[in-house]
């Protein structure tokens, strides 16, 4: 299995994306219509396990019901997908092992903090959504008095969370893969290769450190470095963070990357996750300038422990 290692994790990558399209898919079932005291009302039926459920929707229109036709449709498509993915990954010798009881009870935690997580990394990156606007766009796809730019960017990082989020991509290892496809997401919309190494300078507002243009197989290398790193886990997390920020890998997205590719990381290992809280976004920046002018004597690292990091 360890020569098919790049086509392996290529194809989780792409089954871990296929569920999490599926997953936000706002009904999944065939929609048929019932006729209640001359009334015409829109039902999803589908089957879980060996019982057939009945879901109401709503009172019955055209449009409505021709969204629901597509939406089973695609959802028909999607886990059509995921079953070619499977059958791939078993020849190719992929198992998916139970994961360690630590570990589920860290994505159940992550899960159950996810719209505070992509609040967070909002406001970090300016986003002026409020926190029930944020969870309106994240359950409904919209919201009334926020710009279409600014939806985009939640709905991309709840994409992106979704995705690490998946119990096979979760037991893949943070490489520099993983981390592109991260990318990919939350650039979903802005860029069309949004998860490809940068290619052209860039400067950052703020500060006059001016990051280089990366070098594919040096990223690689360092991710690598870190990963194996015989550091704490918290500190490899956080090392990912802030190197992935300060060598800038791609066009844009690339604080919303990092934090995510870094809870990819501690999450895998069962020790939590990182999340910049509202309040403290400011100091973040503050030592976060001091970090990439190569002025931080352990500072950020301290802090990012102190505040950021959150267990169970």
């Amino acid at each position: 299995m360890n020569n098919n290692f790049d086509q392996i994790q290529e194809l989780l990558q792409e089954k871990a994306d296929y569920q999490a399209r599926l997953n936000l898919l706002p009904y999944d079932g065939t929609p048929e219509i019932k006729t209640i005291n001359d009334g015409q009302y829109l039902y999803v039926r589908k089957r879980v396990g060996s019982r057939s459920t009945s879901t109401y929707v709503d009172v019955y229109t055209d449009e409505l019901y021709q969204s629901l036709l597509r939406y089973n449709r695609e959802a028909r498509e999607l886990r059509k997908n995921i079953r070619r993915i499977d059958r791939k990954l078993a020849e190719l010798g992929f198992s998916s092992d139970e994961l360690p009881s630590r570990v589920v009870l860290n994505l159940d935690f992550a899960r159950a903090n996810m719209k505070a997580n992509i609040y967070s990394q909002a406001v970090l990156e300016g986003v002026a959504t409020s926190f029930p606007q944020t969870e309106d766009i994240i359950e409904n796809g919209k919201v009334n008095g926020v710009s279409a730019s600014d939806v985009q960017k939640i709905l991309n990082l709840k994409h992106a969370w979704e995705f690490i989020l998946d119990r096979d991509v979760i037991q893949c290892e943070s490489s520099y893969y993983i981390l592109c496809h991260i990318a990919k997401l939350v650039n979903e919309g802005f860029y069309s290769y949004g998860g490809r190494i940068r290619g052209v300078p860039v400067t950052i507002g703020g500060t006059s450190y001016i990051p280089p243009l990366p070098i594919e197989t040096v990223v690689m290398e360092r991710i690598d470095d870190i990963v194996h790193s015989e550091s704490s886990y918290i500190e490899n997390a956080i090392n990912l963070c802030l190197y992935c920020m300060k060598t800038q890998i791609f066009n844009d997205g690339n604080k919303r990357a990092s934090v995510i590719f870094a809870n990819h990381y501690l999450i895998s290992k069962g020790e939590g996750f990182i999340a910049i809280p509202e309040d403290d976004v400011p100091e973040f920046k503050r030592l976060l300038i001091s970090y990439y002018e190569d002025k931080d004597n352990g500072e950020m690292m301290a802090f990012m422990k102190a505040k950021c990091w959150k267990t169970f």
